[in-house]
């Protein structure tokens, strides 16, 4: 009895601790309401971009331009939850599900192999955080990315998203990435294009959508093929997507040179009144659930 009462009682400490330490590094976290009418300048992220490149005597660039939601591919923005947060809209600005399975896989391989952050945790640490990899940072991640859910539409959320995550050295956003690596607007992207550049972003200083390597192109197939079996890209786009052949258009049965002869053994035709029949409703659409190669971890 006395050992469950010791127990209870570290349990009850260490859940004090906790809630204490949640509430004091929430009150250092900044407000986020105004992101709901203000594009931010800058983000954390460049900021320390920028001190690297002070620091390693190189020029600091940022390409960056900002655009509205309509303006950006839906191509892009399709592309973009499959590789990186396909539960979006589902969460509340953290996913368990994906976070228990992150835990799994690097728990089963020893090292961090995998990560579970949504969109919005990604957009918490780009806009406030910059790169640390410390349990505070993580904590912080997560309480900001509830903050942002609670002030603002999906669509915002998304919107700020596109515009401020990198995309290549320097670059930051789909309009500038689209026009940096591609040559065009974000809103006149392929659907390859899409696709390379939500790839990428596991790690977009490291990787090229000009140039992929292996495990990018294997994303990239992974990605289009999602977007196909969802009914994102007709056979067509998928087939030059992937640089095969168009598919060939279905056979269409000749027509009999002859008319054929009428049947006289059949029965009379029914020539009363038919009752009519309910139209069948649509099965509902089942939504594709089959995890993507994952978010390496942040």
């Amino acid at each position: 009895m006395r050992r469950l009462f010791v127990v209870l009682a570290v349990l009850a400490a260490l859940v004090a601790a906790g809630w204490v330490l949640v509430i004091t590094v929430s009150a250092g976290l900044p407000a986020v309401g105004d992101l709901a009418r203000r594009a931010p300048a800058e983000t954390s992220l460049m900021r320390a971009r920028a001190r690297e490149a002070r620091d390693e005597g190189r020029p600091v660039r940022v390409e960056k331009r900002w655009v509205p939601y309509d303006r950006i591919s839906p191509l892009l923005r399709r592309a973009v939850l499959i590789a990186e947060d396909d539960a979006f809209y589902d969460h509340g600005g953290l996913d368990w599900n994906e976070m228990r399975a992150s835990a799994r896989a690097n728990v089963n391989r020893g090292r961090v192999i995998r990560g579970g952050s949504t969109i919005t945790q990604q957009l918490a640490k780009n806009l406030y955080l910059g790169e640390e990899r410390t349990i505070t940072r993580k904590l912080k991640e997560a309480l900001l990315a509830v903050r942002l859910e609670r002030a603002l539409t999906k669509r915002r959320i998304f919107e700020l998203y596109l515009n401020c995550i990198e995309w290549g050295p320097g670059v930051y956003g789909a309009e500038a990435a689209s026009r940096h690596w591609f040559g065009h607007p974000a809103s006149s992207l392929t659907p390859r294009e899409a696709a390379l550049l939500a790839a990428i972003i596991i790690n977009p200083r490291k990787f090229s959508p000009l140039d992929p390597g292996k495990r990018i192109q294997r994303r990239t197939q992974m990605i289009l093929s999602r977007m196909h079996r969802r009914g994102f890209l007709n056979d067509t786009q998928y087939a030059e997507a992937l640089g095969l052949p168009p598919p060939a258009p279905p056979a269409t049965p000749a027509e009999s040179t002859f008319a054929a002869a009428p049947d006289t053994t059949a029965p009379p035709a029914d020539t009363s009144p038919a009752l009519a029949s309910p139209t069948p409703e649509a099965a509902p659409a089942v939504p594709d659930t089959t995890p993507v190669s994952p978010p390496a971890a942040p």
